[in-house]
């Protein structure tokens, strides 16, 4: 069984967001799916198998403390090795049947990879305490079906944040992670954070509750960034950096009720998978 590790939105090797993609020749169920991305302990591992139709696959993410409903990093991953390891057609679109609907992946110039996600809008809404577990002054709250999306002054704000990791998770409850963003200010931050000259917003993402104390680039998080930055700048394409210790760039492409993530990737790693062979898998 191929198993792959790969960093996602980025060009470069050890950067951006580490993810496993697991290449399944049949079905596991979910405990041993759950046991190995535990085993694995990246922040998510994908497991793919064919769908039947040429390109198109089943996508599942798994993280240490459970299934997730949406990953934008390890989709990109999953894409990335489907065309490099030719078991998706070079130059068509893969589909892949998730949890959140059917999501499409495409290639682009240069090495770039388009993914097609779901627009997750948030919503206006109080959140007691999270200001101070968070330890900033929100210009703005909302959430979605997913996250809390808080929208603080400046570049400056977004990269000083220390939560309370502590406190965190019960005043985002029943959300499973909170993004910060702001403006860029064409900033530079510490070793491995980099500028932010040429981009539009910033962001950093924080999911205790899923185990990920700091999420290195998500996908996700930017399913709600792009419309929420669509309509304060009133534009529908926009640049991104995620300013996580490893940092993270995507492109963010907002058409309607969907958002598309453009970003790169980088294998490290290929591995063959030894795991026993159960009676009835013979």
């Amino acid at each position: 069984m191929d198993l792959y590790h790969v960093d996602a939105f980025t060009d470069l090797p050890f950067a951006g967001n580490p993810a496993a993609v697991c290449l399944l020749p049949q079905p596991r169920d979910d405990s041993w799916m759950h046991s190995l991305a535990k085993e694995l302990n990246l922040p998510m591992t994908a497991f793919v198998a064919s769908e039947g139709a040429a390109d198109s696959f089943r996508l599942r993410w798994f993280g240490v403390r459970g299934e997730s409903q949406l990953c934008g990093h390890a989709t990109l991953a999953s894409a990335h090795v489907l065309w490099q390891s030719a078991r998706a057609r070079p130059g068509e679109p893969i589909r892949f049947l998730t949890a959140s609907g059917a999501l499409y992946a495409r290639q682009l110039a240069a090495g770039w990879i388009e993914l097609d996600f779901p627009a997750e809008v948030a919503m206006e809404e109080d959140r007691p305490g999270l200001a101070e577990a968070l330890g900033v002054t929100p210009r703005w709250i909302g959430r979605n079906r997913l996250h809390v999306l808080v929208e603080v002054a400046d570049e400056r704000a977004v990269r000083a944040i220390a939560p309370d990791f502590q406190r965190l998770p019960a005043v985002l409850a029943p959300a499973r992670g909170v993004i910060v963003t702001a403006r860029a200010t064409g900033s530079r931050g510490p070793a491995g954070a980099g500028s932010t000259a040429g981009y539009d917003f910033v962001s950093r993402f924080f999911a205790p509750a899923m185990g990920i104390y700091e999420d290195q680039v998500t996908g996700s998080a930017h399913c709600a960034l792009g419309p929420y930055w669509a309509a304060k700048l009133g534009k529908t394409e926009l640049a991104a950096f995620q300013a996580s210790p490893r940092g993270g760039t995507l492109r963010v492409r907002v058409a309607g009720d969907r958002v598309h993530l453009a970003g790169q990737a980088v294998s490290l790693m290929r591995s063959e998978l030894l795991v026993p062979v159960k009676e009835e898998d013979r």
